[in-house]
């Protein structure tokens, strides 16, 4: 497989000659990958990697998230290999829409220099009727452009597939095009993709959090599984994408009253905070700014 470090032939990089057996939608990557080849890993982007709802233990206002764990197992890997563990950054700040993303974090991440990059973005544009897809491709194909023509190794994700969601449903044909800009992207600039829209375990309201919006932390955990099978690792858990074992379904009644909660409790806020131009992200600041060695785990 090219190198997505390579310039030249570009269009042979990691999306467009990866082996149906080992792709992400395949669930699979080879059993007997290389260590990683990152000595350096940033995070970019909205509250999905800064790790929305998945708090550290014991510090319920310090989220971990996906990226923190794929920081982890690619350290994890790297040490295991006899190499220094990974240094890792985490520059996504909760409620970004793309162009804050691009122009704020984009930046940052090109004065850092790591090796890899993720940049998941855009799910807060799509949220609103009005995002014009088309234009938020073209954007973050440029910003991916950038990061590679600085020789930075980019991993992007598409959406999620939001059919069992009544409410945020609606905006499953807007994801669906954008699924599609992510794909060409990554052919065209030769990057990775973690494959949100096709994992069935996300078909599951026990992966995500009360507010229907971000993941459990058994949800990111395995999406970090996903990040490492688009990186063409093999995953650490085999079952990473089963689905869990169905339950009976809810007394109708039961479901009447959760939907209704959960627009008081979520939706509510999120349009009141839409009205007054605000975002959940005001004020705050990375989580990670620095380029640091990933601890090693305890035990």
């Amino acid at each position: 497989m090219a190198h997505p470090r390579d310039r030249q032939g570009l269009q042979n990089g990691p999306v467009s000659t990866q082996n149906p057996s080992t792709s992400p939608t395949a669930g699979n990557a080879p059993d007997e990958a290389p260590p990683p080849r990152w000595s350096s890993y940033l995070a970019i982007g909205d509250s999905f990697s800064e790790g929305l709802w998945d708090p550290y233990p014991g510090e319920d206002d310090h989220q971990r998230g996906w990226a923190d764990l794929l920081s982890q197992h690619l350290s994890e890997r790297r040490v295991a290999a006899g190499d220094e563990p990974l240094q890792y950054a985490n520059l996504a700040i909760r409620g970004r829409k793309l162009r804050s993303i691009l122009t704020e974090q984009v930046p940052a991440a090109l004065d850092l220099r790591p090796d890899l990059v993720s940049l998941v973005g855009g799910g807060n544009d799509i949220l609103r009727p009005r995002a014009d897809v088309d234009l938020l491709a073209r954007h973050l194909e440029h910003a991916v452009a950038r990061l590679r023509g600085a020789g930075i190794d980019v991993l992007m994700a598409t959406g999620f597939d939001a059919s069992h969601s009544p409410l945020v449903g609606m905006t499953r044909s807007r994801s669906a095009v954008f699924n599609a800009h992510v794909w060409s992207i990554a052919r065209r600039q030769g990057a990775y993709v973690v494959d949100l829209w096709g994992m069935r375990a996300l078909q599951d309201w026990r992966m995500w959090s009360a507010d229907r919006i971000h993941l459990t932390p058994d949800g990111h955990r395995r999406v970090a599984q996903a990040a490492l099978v688009g990186l063409g690792q093999a995953p650490d858990d085999a079952a990473w994408d089963d689905p869990l074992a169905p339950l009976p379904p809810a007394p109708a009644l039961d479901r009447a009253r959760q939907n209704a909660q959960w627009v008081r409790a979520h939706v509510v806020p999120w349009a009141q905070r839409r009205l007054r131009g605000t975002s959940s992200g005001d004020g705050r600041v990375p989580k990670a700014p620095e380029l640091q060695p990933v601890p090693l785990a305890a035990g």
